[in-house]
């Protein structure tokens, strides 16, 4: 369903201030008054304002993900946040300018926002207290979410190969499923987590549940599945691994598909880097050419991605293949797939243990040119409830 307009309402609180924090958001359509998505998460400890500026960014990303052309306005009850916001007041606290930038960075051009009494918020007030709680964790999305069954049909389902004056394509396509690991520790407490030269933590149990998950849904096209490649970080293996047990294959190596490598922001939190590191990040954040000290640009990861996706094709052609990956090399497949430039990766969200599929086509004249289609993005299989968590975790 496309939105014209959308509400979001954030809210997010600390007991103890600092203390144990956590947001709530909620997406809405601005005519109807329907919930689209919502979500509340902890974030450890940390202060209200703190709490109350990730709940505007996680409303944000819903909107992001959930309506991208929508008109956006956000209602708050924090005087400060949307004063801030809204270019009123000056933002002095050193906490405050990155989470206010990366607002910015993510609200659309011409997002309005408007201080509402703490009576009208309760819904946003409800998330986060149910998180604080732990009877809650992560996005709901209200509606259908792709299950087993649309899965199997859209992969059983011939693929249509993108046409623009190109050529039939020759053969069979390869479709490529990709898959993202399952949940870490970085991930749950959002920090940087890059490639082979990272501290590389594990599958915590909720990842590895979410990656049997991901297994069990894809088993029913076991029998068209032709090989299980991963990434040679430890989650991507971990998680490679529990998926090709439940498809009956062994797991495959490719150094092309490891996650962007971060340097000496491995292991920190955004605002850890921000604090550290900020003229590193002030430089980084939208750019495609900077790389983190030590670290690796989008540039050159762009690079060795499609590198790998060359000897996939080139091993693997015709066939059907699941890829265990990171956000940023799938995010980069999917921008190149549907021709898009590299910094279409700015505004894509991706789960964990999310499901990805893209199918290649071989045209051309000369039978070499490749083409892609995007069939599926970030879709959960059933009983995964990962919130959406786009950033490098």
């Amino acid at each position: 369903m496309t939105h014209r307009s959308v509400l979001i309402e954030a809210d997010g609180g600390s007991r103890g201030n600092p203390g144990p924090a956590a947001y709530g958001a909620v997406l809405k359509d601005a005519e109807t008054g329907e919930v689209i998505a919502e979500e509340g998460t902890t974030i450890g400890v940390a202060t209200n304002n703190v709490a109350e500026y990730s709940g505007l960014i996680a409303g944000l990303r819903l909107a992001e993900q959930y309506a991208p052309d929508a008109e956006v306005e956000v209602r708050m009850d924090s005087k400060l946040v949307v004063e801030q916001m809204s270019g009123r007041w000056k933002i002095k606290h050193p906490d405050m300018k990155p989470l206010a930038m990366e607002a910015s960075r993510l609200a659309p051009f011409g997002t309005t926002y408007t201080w509402v009494p703490r009576e009208r918020n309760r819904h946003a007030d409800r998330l986060a207290n149910e998180a604080l709680d732990g009877t809650r964790s992560g996005v709901t999305v209200v509606g259908e979410n792709p299950g087993a069954d649309s899965l199997i049909e859209e992969l059983e389902s011939p693929a249509e190969a993108p046409r623009r004056g190109w050529a039939a394509p020759a053969g069979e396509p390869t479709t490529v499923i990709l898959v993202r690991h399952g949940v870490t520790t970085h991930t749950l407490e959002k920090r940087f987590s890059g490639g082979l030269a990272s501290a590389n933590p594990g599958l915590d149990e909720e990842g590895r549940a979410q990656a049997r998950a991901v297994g069990a849904w894809l088993a029913p096209l076991a029998s068209s599945v032709g090989a299980v490649v991963s990434s040679p970080v430890r989650r991507t293996l971990e998680t490679a691994e529990i998926v090709a047990d439940l498809l009956e294959q062994n797991v495959e190596v490719e150094h092309g598909f490891a996650e962007m490598e971060f340097g000496a922001w491995d292991g920190k939190t955004f605002l850890e880097v921000a604090e550290q590191h900020p003229d590193e990040l002030d430089a980084w954040l939208g750019s495609l050419d900077v790389a983190p000290g030590g670290g690796e640009s989008f540039r050159v990861v762009e690079k060795r991605v499609l590198d790998g996706l060359q000897r996939l094709l080139d091993e693997h052609g015709g066939k059907t293949v699941v890829v265990v990956s990171h956000v940023t090399p799938i995010k980069t497949l999917v921008a190149h797939a549907v021709e898009a430039p590299l910094s279409a990766v700015f505004r894509m969200e991706l789960s964990p243990a999310s499901v990805t599929v893209l199918s290649f086509f071989r045209g051309g004249k000369d039978g070499t040119e490749d083409r892609a289609s995007l069939r599926m993005y970030n879709a959960l299989p059933p009983g995964n409830d990962a919130f959406s968590q786009g950033g490098p975790w």
